[in-house]
């Protein structure tokens, strides 16, 4: 991939969300980093579900070193791995204390000597509290980077180094946000949505979704029909790549465009009475009738009078 097709990508997923945030909810710097170590194999939903009910209890190094291992536990039982980041957040909030006054430290090598904090949250620490320009390649950064042809690579190491690489230097400081909201609702594990993706056009990634629209079977040569004429305008005024992806959560909807009514009275029909009832009238017999009713009189002038006692 090109430096020309880099910058257009950043570019417009700059433009879809000029400021992107993280998905976990957190009110310090301190509550930041017990939520990224939380979030370690499991999502950012069920971690925020869990610090919803811990950070009114326990929202300082202290007051989660209280807790204890035993306290802390029921409050993140629902996250994977629970009792190894039970006994990390713990070991954390102690050397916190011990070490840098209660403080998270604002280094990389202080911040990943803490107990369950590696080089990935050690990058979003930096970039979201302090303003760093690092990125952090999680599961759906490495998925991005290597199908899009952004920054390919077989280790998450080899990935980070080609982004902080490849990644234009005004894009870094929010670049792992843009693919992580990429990776995660556009371009999908098991299905990316490519007929809605922005980059779909720039991406190389060869086993692109095919649009549904572009499958639909046509009218036979020589006769176009309103439905078929209307698909096939659709599919050409919106080829792949065009169309503006769904808002990333957290951006405004794009505005609604709703068209004026018009004040031009609607036609009104012309009257038409009612029609009148249909009657039936009664025709004098006809020439077949008159014939049997002479047949007939004519057989009771030939019987014999009744005979009378």
């Amino acid at each position: 991939m090109n430096p020309q097709k880099r910058f257009e990508i950043f570019r417009r997923w700059r433009e879809a969300a000029p400021h992107p945030k993280s998905d976990l909810t957190y009110g310090s710097t301190f509550e930041l980093l017990v939520s990224v170590i939380l979030s370690a194999q499991a999502t950012d939903k069920g971690v925020n579900a869990a610090t919803r009910k811990l950070y009114p209890v326990a929202n300082t190094p202290a007051a989660i070193l209280a807790l204890g291992v035993e306290g802390l536990t029921p409050y993140i039982a629902t996250i994977g791995l629970y009792k190894a980041k039970a006994n990390n957040v713990i070991a954390t909030c102690r050397m916190l204390i011990e070490q840098h006054g209660g403080a998270v430290p604002a280094t990389r090598e202080a911040l990943e000597a803490l107990p369950g904090v590696g080089r990935k949250t050690a990058n979003v620490v930096l970039n979201i509290a302090f303003g760093e320009p690092t990125i952090a390649v999680d599961t759906h950064n490495f998925r991005v980077a290597n199908r899009t042809g952004i920054a390919p690579g077989k280790t998450v190491e080899a990935v980070e180094r080609g982004l902080n690489k490849f990644v234009p230097d005004e894009f870094k400081q929010h670049a792992h946000h843009w693919l992580i909201l990429h990776g995660r609702y556009v371009c999908k594990a098991q299905k990316p949505d490519c007929p809605n993706c922005i980059i779909s056009g720039l991406c190389e990634y060869k086993a692109k979704t095919p649009d549904p629209l572009a499958h639909q079977p046509g009218p036979p040569p020589g006769k176009k029909t309103a439905k078929g004429a209307a698909r096939t305008s659709t599919a050409r005024a919106h080829p792949i790549g065009s169309k503006p992806v769904r808002p990333w959560p957290g951006e405004p909807p794009a505005p609604r465009v709703l068209k004026e009514k018009s004040s031009t009275p609607a036609p009104t029909k012309a009257f038409k009475p009612a029609a009148p009832p249909k009657t039936t009238l009664f025709a004098p017999p006809g020439p077949a009738a008159q014939r049997s009713a002479a047949k007939a009189r004519a057989r009771a002038a030939k019987r014999p009078p009744a005979k009378t006692r």
